[in-house]
């Protein structure tokens, strides 16, 4: 039988403090409030009242039910308030030493049977154990921020945190309305094991110019669905927390260097340029602590129609390739107003794209995202061929052949034969190097990546990747087109993964290593990243879904470029390859899929 939590204690009232005070009063749990001065202590009960006001208005709590929350809570001075409660909660800043002489008071203050907790994101929840007398009866509940609204907690045991205490700790969690992942007390645990890393990741491209904060943000977004991107994250979280994570995690988690805080985060932290709160950090804001982005000298001056400024007129495109990608970007012109001409290999290979995209506009129409003229008027712009001479007068070209590179190197040599000066040769490769296809040519100046992401009329993001022979009229060109296509172009250097492969697939090879270390199973590693960070798929149903032998190939070029030991597949992402595990298309992966 679970123990009945009648009355909790929440050290340290800022944000997260608060809103876990107001998590427990929301489900009827009297909470004793404490903060180290008179001063703090108004300014945690402006947090909670400011954010109860807030769900009132917007229609997500009554006002009598806000009241009779607010009623639940007795805020107070210091730590003796504490002495009759069953389990205390800490949340002040991420300090170890800190915590150890909390932990150490509230050993000698609360009863013996009293639980105590901490909620730290990064700290060994052993260490701060140890500087108290009953190791055994204290866990880490780590709440996600803003914790009345996230839905996960990770429940975190020691060697020696006691059955009973888990247990009563889940019961608690499940009364609360939250979903809990119990795991072992390891650095990052699972949530920002795996989201630091990433987030260092992008920092480390910032710093390096290989892309725009705000073309590395919308990458993100618009490609993974993400609910913000790395950047705008880091600023909402705090720079000097970030720094304190992974400076944690780099120390505790066996020194990987993908942890290791980039340099420009530490010397951003020291200039005090710590994110929202400061006011400024990776963007500026309008005030500290407010959430409206101001422009700033590092925000990018070419919107709407100056995109096209030093831009070659695009009136014809000759799409080559037979693919679902093909397809997709015929369609995708063919109704932003583009002259197509559709090269395949034979006439049988055209007909099946002429019909693959009359099927797509058709479900366009019966959507109602499409007229009927529209549809008649984007098929009446497509010329159907099998021979690379009908792009001889073409004013752009996009290669959606096989991902070979031989393969693309003699369709551009063959292009640079047919095509008329000043045309842009782009390919649409999600992985091999763009300087590669372009030397295959006599003007590399007019060649550039155009990674489409699948399915083509559907996904926003079309990453434009310039090589360093790339000319500035071909880049202005392309993020013209991009923007006439109604699609949002970022724009980054060759490099193998360019934005969001190279984000994305070390994230989930991370996962992979998780879970072959038997730290935690993947429904809980995706519960996690789900309901933890707001991701729209746990790592392991997006890794089924794109498949593992593509993933698989795309971690080996990411390795094979940034030679990064901690970017070396997974060995059980290897060997679930080589079984014939590759996800949803075998009908199996890291889970089976056969019966559903």
């Amino acid at each position: 039988m679970a123990r009945e939590f009648t009355s909790v204690g929440v050290v340290g009232l800022g944000t997260m403090g608060a809103g876990i005070v107001e998590v427990f009063a929301r489900n009827g749990i009297d909470v004793v409030a404490v903060e180290i001065s008179d001063g703090a202590l108004e300014r945690g009960r402006a947090n909670l009242t400011g954010s109860t006001d807030r769900a009132v208005a917007r229609g997500k709590l009554a006002e009598a039910d806000r009241d009779a929350l607010l009623s639940r809570v007795d805020f107070q001075v210091g730590l003796d308030a504490l002495h009759s409660v069953d389990l205390v909660i800490e949340a002040v800043p991420e300090h170890l030493d800190l915590k150890q002489r909390l932990f150490a008071e509230l050993d000698r203050i609360c009863r013996p049977e009293t639980i105590l907790a901490t909620n730290t994101s990064s700290l060994s929840v052993t260490e701060i154990s140890v500087a108290t007398g009953r190791p055994n009866q204290v866990i880490g509940i780590h709440f996600f921020n803003p914790a009345p609204v996230m839905k996960l907690v990770e429940v975190v045991r020691t060697v020696v945190t006691s059955a009973e205490v888990v247990a009563d700790v889940e019961a608690l969690c499940a009364r609360l309305g939250k979903v809990d992942v119990t795991i072992n007390d390891r650095a990052g645990f699972i949530a920002n094991a795996l989201l630091f890393g990433y987030l260092n990741h992008a920092v480390a491209m910032y710093e390096s110019h290989y892309a725009t904060r705000e073309d590395i943000d919308a990458a993100m977004k618009l490609g993974c669905g993400l609910p913000m991107g790395p950047l705008a994250l880091m600023d909402l979280i705090g720079l000097d927390t970030a720094y304190e994570i992974l400076d944690t995690m780099y120390r505790r988690g066996g020194r990987d260097r993908r942890h290791a805080p980039v340099p420009l985060l530490k010397q951003m932290v020291t200039a005090g340029l710590l994110g929202r709160k400061s006011g400024r950090g990776f963007y500026t804001y309008e005030r500290p602590g407010s959430p409206k982005v101001v422009p700033d000298e590092r925000t990018p001056a070419a919107t709407g129609p100056a995109l096209a400024d030093g831009a070659r007129a695009i009136a014809k495109v000759g799409v080559v390739g037979s693919g679902t990608m093909a397809t997709g970007i015929i369609e995708v012109f063919a109704k932003a107003g583009y002259e197509v001409v559709s090269v395949t290999r034979g006439a049988e290979k055209s007909a099946k794209v002429c019909e693959a995209v009359k099927t797509s506009l058709n479900k366009g129409v019966v959507r109602g995202k499409l007229s009927e003229h529209d549809r008649d008027a984007a098929l009446g712009r497509v010329t159907w061929s099998a021979t690379l001479d009908h792009l001889a007068d073409v004013d752009l070209v996009v290669e959606a052949v096989v991902e070979e590179l031989s393969v693309k190197k003699a369709l551009f040599a063959s292009l640079d034969e047919i095509c008329k000066p000043g045309v842009v040769l782009a390919t649409t490769t999600s992985s091999l190097p763009v300087i590669d296809v372009a030397m295959a040519t006599h003007r590399p100046a007019d060649v550039v990546g155009l990674h489409f992401f699948n399915p083509a009329p559907v996904m926003p993001l079309v990453e434009i990747v310039r090589t360093i022979r790339t000319s500035e009229e071909t880049t202005v060109t392309a993020r013209a087109v991009c923007a006439a296509l109604g699609k949002t172009g970022v724009v980054c250097a060759d490099r193998s993964g360019f934005v969001v492969n190279a984000l994305l697939f070390p994230y989930l090879n991370d996962a992979v290593r998780m879970l072959e270390a038997s730290y935690s199973s993947a429904d809980d590693i995706d519960h996690a990243m789900k309901l933890g960070c707001g991701y729209p798929m746990g790592p392991f149903e997006l890794l089924d879904v794109v498949g593992l032998d593509v993933s698989l190939a795309i971690q080996r070029e990411l390795y094979l470029e940034l030679r990064e030991p901690g970017f070396a597949p997974a060995p059980l992402l290897e060997h679930l390859v080589t079984a014939g595990y590759l996800g949803r298309k075998t009908g199996r992966g890291f889970r089976d899929h056969t019966n559903r």
